[in-house]
């Protein structure tokens, strides 16, 4: 794949030849394999580029390089084509299936009629096509449009390519505008940066900018402040304070701050944002956001207010689970079961060991005692199968139970909805902390009403990745049932790990120097020295001491991505210790990151459409963020990554390369709704916005058997003590103080 910022750095070659042959294409990236005469010899070209078919003269533009099992290819970074002159050629390229509609049969017809005039005839007088029989002129129509549009393409390609808009990306926006899309960027190049779109406000700008589009344009300002909202839905936030938003917009397009806010004020009226007031503060929301926390809100509320039809008089039936399962439920687990029964609406929450396990187990027992039908959910694909395991029962990322389908442009939306609810009396979900609003949005469209809802989280663990502060939020409301479990089971008492989560909850430092348990300290000053340990954990101690796979069952989280040993620095030193070069493993560069044949990989994102085989045969998509496999194959030449995942094994093409990552250390946040039988933690000097009590609760909890610090003990007693909560402007806890009554 082409890369913009390493082939500025080396010297372009080109060559030239004929296209013998479409080995492979990728319609959705441009990837492309294809073999070229060459002046009478035959090379293999390779890269993302816009379409071309057999029989068209090319013009590459690359470098050469060598592939260790196809040997010598052209990397091509761009092209230029030339359309086939000569019958001949001319004959070649439509029968090739070039333009649609057009078989050999049908081609070889044309040719004869129109000679070497025959793709002018095409382009510029279809309805002569209907002088040859066989050819309707609604047809004629259909193939010049599909040769038109086909031509189209290639050359908004080409024309975005000058601003290095590589060629999937302008397949996007091509997919997007269509055939006019050249003089709609032309005229408003901020087009390139509209939601969905992989391109971004800095690049939209600076091609706007190279045109001599006006700093102060009021389109400009509008893409500012869109972008300035939008990057902050990365940070968790659904809204911002309205004097932020315009500060902060007004520094990225280095402008005063004066037209900035007329701007706002005009775009507010037009509805482009909207805007709402609290605590004698304006925010300022993108509508998506706003509109899925006031329906967030005064969807609970209508819950509260018409709540499931209770369940009365089941002492019989919890006397009975109690005897069959040996539990003695305590007064706050009891409180839930009862909220549960008789509410239909529950949040449930608590730390390790307080017993939310057999809590929810006691309600579903109950609810199907009861006939009710049961669905469980959790945010992400781990996660799912971590409450499958604890509960006998199977629970479906939210994702699938809502039946997720994407139209084009990738655009999401779901089966299941206010229209299709979801068929069960009962929705149990799990890891609430992690489910963003627009999520949970989605996810209470699809409730019938009379559906009892039961929400399970930890409000000490980190907030969603998305958007939003949907647990958080409906705690702090006050307007839902919450019952928060807090004491520790004898039996969870004799966990280290489980004794010192909750000490770091309180603000306690936790016990480092046990020496017989499950929660270990090293102490190490170096950064080499601390690496090294890690890497020998493990490689070799903890494999050698506990029977541990080095791979499966023992996870390195760090705080972050970045610094001496966030897991950018980490990732490359595990690399080399377990998975260094060999000539029999292939490997592949992807963005400065190198690929190799038995590496552990994660999933950064929910891809639905990757098609997986299990082992029994049985098919299916989708690989879920946060689903951790096995680097099994690159086959470069047809550019393709295949990665086992547990039973399941998927088929990338490289241009999806950049939704995996490697995994042999990972960050907390991407931890969430997993655990791992041996957790390793280094305590090095971090990012301060990193260093705090959440993060550190979180990452512990991760640790079913073992888990080991390594490093400085005084970054474990910062990130203690330090109790702030990752910032979070949301509004859903406002609204669901409001009376909703008037609101849609």
């Amino acid at each position: 794949m082409p890369d913009w910022e390493n082939a500025k750095n080396r010297a372009v070659e080109e060559i030239e030849g004929t296209v013998e042959e479409i080995t492979f294409r990728n319609e959705q990236s441009g990837f492309t394999v294809m073999e070229l005469d060459v002046e009478g010899d035959p090379v293999i070209a390779v890269g993302a580029l816009p379409p071309v078919n057999v029989g068209e003269e090319v013009h590459l533009y690359g470098h050469w390089t060598s592939h260790p099992k196809f040997g010598r290819q052209f990397a091509a970074d761009s092209l230029e084509t030339t359309l086939p002159s000569g019958a001949t050629a001319i004959l070649r390229y439509l029968s090739s299936g070039a333009v649609k509609g057009i078989g050999p049969s049908t081609a070889a017809k044309i040719v004869e009629a129109f000679g070497e005039r025959t793709l002018d005839i095409i382009e510029n007088q279809p309805l002569r096509l209907a002088e040859i029989r066989g050819i309707s002129k609604t047809k004629a129509q259909q193939i010049s449009d599909d040769f038109r549009a086909h031509f189209g393409l290639r050359e908004a390609m080409n024309f975005l390519g000058q601003y290095k808009i590589l060629p999937q990306e302008a397949l996007a926006v091509w997919k997007r505008f269509g055939t006019g899309c050249i003089d709609m960027i032309r005229e408003d190049p901020y087009l390139l940066c509209a939601e969905g779109l992989p391109i971004g406000f800095e690049r939209a700008d600076a091609i706007a900018l190279g045109m001599e589009k006006a700093r102060d344009s009021s389109r400009r300002i509008s893409a500012g402040l869109t972008y300035v909202l939008t990057h902050n839905l990365g940070n968790g936030h659904t809204c911002l304070p309205r004097e932020k938003l315009i500060n902060v917009a007004a520094q990225l397009l280095e402008l005063e701050r004066d037209p900035v806010a007329e701007e706002l004020e005009a775009a507010v009226d037009d509805g482009e944002f909207m805007e709402d007031e609290w605590n004698n503060t304006p925010f300022v929301f993108l509508p998506t956001l706003y509109q899925a926390e006031l329906y967030v809100a005064g969807r609970i509320t209508t819950m509260s207010m018409c709540p499931a039809e209770p369940i009365k008089n089941y002492a019989r039936q919890m006397d009975l689970i109690e005897s069959m399962t040996g539990i003695a439920y305590n007064a706050r687990q009891t409180e839930a079961i009862d909220a549960a029964m008789n509410k239909g609406l529950l949040v449930l929450t608590g730390g390790p060991g307080t017993g939310k396990t057999t809590t929810l187990n006691a309600i579903i027992q109950l609810l199907e005692m009861y006939g009710h039908k049961v669905a469980i959910a959790a945010p992400t694909g781990r996660a799912a199968k971590r409450i499958t395991e604890i509960t006998g029962h199977e629970a479906k990322t939210i994702h699938r139970l809502l039946e997720v389908e994407w139209g084009e442009n990738d655009t999401q939306s779901f089966a299941r909805n206010d229209k299709n609810p979801l068929d069960c009396d009962a929705l149990i979900v799990d890891e609430l902390s992690m489910t963003d609003i627009l999520l949970f949005q989605s996810l209470l469209r699809a409730v019938k009403f009379g559906c009892r809802l039961v929400l399970v989280g930890d409000s000490d663990q980190l907030p969603s990745v998305g958007a939003g502060n949907v647990l958080g939020d409906l705690i702090q409301s006050g307007r839902v049932p919450v019952v928060q479990l807090t004491e520790v089971f004898r039996q969870a008492q004799k966990s280290a790990i489980v004794m010192n989560a909750h000490r770091i909850v309180g603000g306690e430092m936790p016990q480092l120097d046990l020496l017989d348990n499950d929660f270990f300290f090293l102490p190490l000053r170096e950064k080499d020295a601390i690496a090294k340990m890690i890497s020998d954990l493990c490689f070799q101690r903890l494999p050698d001491a506990y029977g541990f796979h080095p791979l499966r069952d023992i996870q390195v989280l760090c705080p972050g991505r970045k610094g001496e040993l966030g897991t950018v620095a980490l990732n490359q030193i595990l690399q080399q210790r377990f998975n260094p070069s060999h000539q029999k493993r292939s490997e592949l560069k992807l963005n400065g990151v190198t690929f190799r044949q038995g590496d552990k990989i994660m999933q950064v994102k929910n891809n639905y459409n990757v098609e997986w085989t299990r082992d029994d045969g049985t098919e299916g998509t989708g690989i879920y963020n946060g689903d951790v496999g096995m680097l099994e194959e690159i086959d470069r030449l047809r550019g393709t990554l295949k990665v086992r995942f547990d039973d399941r094994v998927a088929l990338y093409s490289v241009d999806n390369a950049d939704e995996l990552e490697h995994a042999y250390a990972i960050t907390v946040h991407k931890s969430q709704g997993s655990e791992f039988p041996a957790v390793i933690i280094p305590m090095y000097p971090m990012a301060p916005q990193l260093c705090y009590r959440n993060l550190l609760y979180t990452a512990v909890t991760r640790a079913k058997k073992i888990l080991i610090m390594v490093g400085h003990k005084q970054i474990a007693l910062q990130m203690t003590r330090n109790q702030k909560k990752t910032l979070r402007y949301s509004a859903l806890s406002v609204f669901l103080q409001r009376d909703l009554t008037d609101n849609p």
